[in-house]
């Protein structure tokens, strides 16, 4: 007992204050701001049942795993990485759910069960087993076949993705990829390479890879004419997004159900609840959110800057891409700049998976914060 009080103690005098407050305060607007939803009639109340629970469960996780040494978490792939392949493979069993064009979701328990996605898992083993991989390469990353073969390593789950059409999804692996690639070194020769690789293979992908569906959301933000042709088809989560933010003005409409302008917004708890800040808090509240998720950014690279080996950097990267990425594409399918794909905006938007998973990437970060020099640790000993 006295020696799990001293490592205990020893735990929290390691691991990195900041980042864990910045994250517990965004996920309490969070709860408070799809509590105001379901308040206005923008949401049911189970969603905010769900979000809650995920909310605790998240929290607990990222406490759990900040305990366990980040090395010893990656030395066991082999154990999590076939189950996150698996769940993900089971989207083309009876249990995958399509929503709209996507196959993300699995079905557990029937109408009144719980669906979870299983992309959000599998980011988080992509990122672990990408920064052993990369690791373990060392200075040979540069090596043709090897880089080839990490190269597979990133095609792998972006191909399956795919062809269950969660773009939005996919596109998040390839940023993950290329970030963690040029922050471990990847040669300028291959860089050129790659950009020069870009505009055939965006070719190949608007003609042999997206639909008429996808390549239309891409039009539109273009054509004005296209978005009164559909201003009740394609466009009509956007229009009534932009509606929304313009509505709120400078400080916002509050949360008086009579005061708010728009009855309905498609997705206005995931995809687009920046939409609902701006109708109820103004453009201040949507600085303000701007502001705390920047904060979060900031603070993910200052941790990958302080990791105490490359593979600690790595994983802090890897979080900082997925969540940078998730913030920006969110935010500008809110702003109408960017088209509709689907990614949820970090410890803000609804869903069960997201949320818990979000907090387990800071526990990942956490764990390298708190475990930069070698020691016997509760559950791993180097």
């Amino acid at each position: 007992m006295k020696e799990l009080l001293s490592y205990l103690t020893g735990h929290l005098k390691r691991v990195d204050k900041v980042l864990p407050v910045i994250c517990f305060l965004i996920t309490a607007f969070d709860i408070f701001l799809v509590n105001s939803m379901y308040q206005t009639d923008f949401v049911n109340q189970r969603l905010v049942k769900t979000q809650f629970i995920a909310a605790i469960l998240g929290i607990c996780a990222s406490i759990v795993i900040s305990f366990f040494d980040y090395k010893f978490i990656t030395k066991l792939w082999y154990i999590y990485t076939p189950i996150a392949v698996i769940l993900q493979l089971l989207l083309w069993s009876p249990l995958g759910v399509h929503r709209g064009d996507d196959l993300a979701w699995i079905q557990i328990g029937g109408k009144n069960g719980i669906t979870i996605q299983p992309s959000e898992i599998l980011k988080f083993v992509f990122i672990i087993t990408l920064a052993l991989h990369i690791t373990k390469l060392g200075d040979k990353l540069n090596s043709l076949p090897r880089l080839l073969l990490l190269c597979a390593h990133g095609f792998f789950p972006v191909a399956i993705i795919t062809l269950q059409g969660d773009i939005g999804s996919a596109i998040v692996f390839v940023f993950i990829f290329i970030v963690m690639l040029f922050m471990a070194g990847i040669s300028w020769k291959y860089i050129a390479a790659a950009a020069a690789a870009v505009p055939p293979l965006i070719y190949v992908a608007w003609n042999f890879i997206l639909n008429d569906d996808h390549r239309n959301r891409i039009l539109i933000l273009f054509d004005e004419e296209l978005q009164q042709e559909e201003i009740r088809g394609t466009y009509f989560q956007q229009n009534q997004g932009q509606i929304a933010l313009g509505s709120g003005q400078l400080t916002g409409l509050g949360f008086d159900r009579d005061n708010l302008s728009v009855t309905f917004i498609p997705e206005v708890g995931n995809d687009m609840i920046f939409t609902y800040i701006g109708m109820t808090m103004g453009f201040v509240g949507c600085v303000a959110v701007v502001i705390a998720l920047a904060a979060l950014c900031l603070k993910l690279l200052s941790n990958a800057s302080g990791a105490g080996d490359p593979l600690g950097r790595l994983i802090c990267v890897g979080v900082f891409a997925l969540i940078l990425f998730h913030c920006v594409i969110n935010i500008g399918v809110a702003l109408s700049v960017l088209p509709v794909v689907g990614i949820p905006l970090p410890f803000i938007s609804t869903g069960g998976t997201s949320m818990i998973m979000m907090h387990a990437y800071i526990g990942l970060v956490l764990s390298v914060s708190s475990h930069k020099e070698k020691a016997k640790h509760m559950f791993y000993e180097e």
